[in-house]
């Protein structure tokens, strides 16, 4: 049995029939989807190879007309039309950078060193939060710029241009890098004031740069659980100084009586 040009037919399972189409452009095989029926996986067919040959087709002109292939599919074959390199995700290649386009309306741009990881890592969206699929578990994108699941937009990092969709590495601007510090300004003067929660937000202290008032944070999580506070805080880890610099902070800082002075009621 024969069947319309890149159309191919397919069993599930439980044996419903369905329709696979497909096509192959510079050697390389792509799956177009699947369908019920062979006039749409024919149709599917003819819209890729129309994609592949004119590039009159562009990322924009999806929307101007009603199309059998995903808008995802629609962006893999424009990029590998147009820049010659296949790849499985919404990405498409410019000069020094890429976009990801996470929908019509959506583009993210990244450095062309993330291409590597975001080629075989599909980013999500649920919540506002855009995340990827890691070793089984939900990376929020943030994190590979340094930057914690809690952190706030504009408190504790910013974009440079004010675009929260350009995730160039140089457009990335982290504030607070550290769990429980946050950057303030007193008398003109910048400080760094270290908060932790137990049953409300209780303040550490205030101190004059942020890897003290990093290693104040983790001082108080200490102090805390010897105390008898069973929670499972986060610290911090200070890679820029040296172990001994690390100890000798330690001791020597300051922490807020109410912290020294807390005990399990």
């Amino acid at each position: 049995m024969s069947f319309l040009q890149g159309v191919y037919l397919a069993y599930k399972k439980d044996g419903t029939k369905y329709f696979r189409s497909s096509i192959t452009y510079r050697n390389k095989h792509i799956s177009l989807g699947s369908y019920k029926d062979e006039a749409s996986a024919h149709k599917a067919y003819l819209e890729a190879s129309a994609i592949l040959s004119d590039n009159v087709y562009t990322i924009i002109s999806y929307s101007l007309s009603k199309n059998t292939l995903t808008f995802e599919k629609w962006v893999i074959l424009i990029n590998f039309r147009d820049n010659h390199i296949y790849i499985k995700n919404p990405i498409y290649l410019h000069k020094n950078y890429f976009s990801y386009y996470l929908n019509i309306n959506l583009e993210l741009k990244f450095d062309i060193d993330d291409l590597f990881y975001y080629s075989s890592h599909k980013i999500m969206k649920r919540q506002g939060h855009l995340f990827v699929a890691d070793y089984g578990m939900q990376v929020n994108i943030l994190s590979r710029y340094g930057i914690k699941n809690y952190a706030v937009c504009g408190k504790d990092y910013e974009f440079a241009n004010n675009d929260k969709t350009d995730f160039r590495y140089e457009n990335i601007i982290v504030i607070n890098r550290y769990y429980g510090v946050e950057e303030i300004w007193i008398k003109n003067v910048k400080a760094y004031r270290v908060m932790i929660h137990i049953n409300g937000n209780f303040i550490v202290g205030v101190y004059s740069d942020e890897i003290t008032a990093a290693i104040a944070y983790n001082k108080a999580v200490d102090i805390l659980k010897k105390a008898g506070l069973d929670k499972n805080f986060q610290t911090n880890y200070c890679t820029e100084i040296t172990s001994k610099e690390y100890a000798n902070r330690y001791q020597s800082i300051k922490i807020s009586k109410k912290i020294l002075n807390w005990s399990v009621e």
